[in-house]
């Protein structure tokens, strides 16, 4: 009886808990919106140290991007589609082998550069709030829980257990309005580990500097080219602002 009863309360933090997270971070981000639209920022330090930015900031965001287009396909693509597309369980686990262990390193060196640059830089570390920390803390751990997964669950366990049966159709029924904690008790320990970070990640995600993620300047690929002009070449050839702006990309 006493198993059972573990047993049914696990199944039950797997059904439920995901509902509060999401409830946590839908409505702390509207919140944040909407009375902190001045606070909706990166903060940016820039000006205060430059050189490290330059080599941590782009390995973050683009080593971040493929991680999530590859957390996209395992988790929202059902296993049934792939294999329809004619990629084998054997290619499809070397594939994020391939591809998601770099993109993991990358944005891990560039989490530890960017921790490393406010640790140094005394001025950058003033700008270093408590959440700040925090979220560094916690994207680090996700992300060594990631790639933990990656390496254990493609090389031990790629024919014995495949994720894509466990893990991505109870993330998948957790939408439905159907939640399938039983999936997740039969999924290795790393990913529960790792999803329980995720947890903790996404319900920070509003009260910290990465709720600009929502405010990715998409537009920025279409706006016409800023041009800069001198007053005196103005003057000299037309008034300022006359002629039509050229579209951008």
């Amino acid at each position: 009886m006493t198993h059972i009863a573990i047993v049914s309360t696990a199944e039950l933090w797997w059904d439920i808990v995901p509902y509060f997270v999401l409830a946590i971070a839908g409505v702390a981000t509207w919140w944040r919106y909407k009375y902190d639209k001045f606070g909706w920022t990166t903060r940016s330090s820039q000006l205060y140290e430059s050189k490290l930015l330059r080599i941590g900031s782009p390995m973050f965001h683009f080593g971040s991007f493929v991680v999530i287009m590859g957390h996209i396909m395992g988790l929202f693509v059902p296993e049934s589609w792939t294999r329809a597309l004619g990629m084998s369980d054997r290619v499809y686990h070397l594939q994020a082998l391939i591809l998601g262990l770099p993109a993991g390193i990358a944005t891990l060196v560039g989490v530890g550069l960017l921790i490393y640059r406010r640790r140094t830089e005394r001025s950058v570390f003033k700008a270093t709030s408590v959440n700040d920390k925090l979220m560094y803390a916690v994207l680090g751990c996700a992300l060594v829980a990631g790639m933990c997964c990656t390496l254990l669950g493609t090389t031990a366990y790629g024919e014995e257990h495949d994720y894509r049966q466990t893990v991505s159709v109870w993330f998948r029924s957790i939408f439905t309005l159907d939640p399938r904690g039983d999936l997740m008790l039969q999924a290795p320990i790393y990913f529960q580990v790792h999803v329980l970070i995720a947890f903790i990640l996404f319900a920070l995600w509003p009260f910290t500097r990465l709720v600009h993620a929502f405010s990715a300047p998409i537009g920025y690929l279409f706006r016409p080219y800023i041009v800069y002009r001198s007053r005196d070449y103005a003057k000299k050839n037309q008034p300022m602002g006359s002629r039509a702006p050229r579209r951008g990309w």
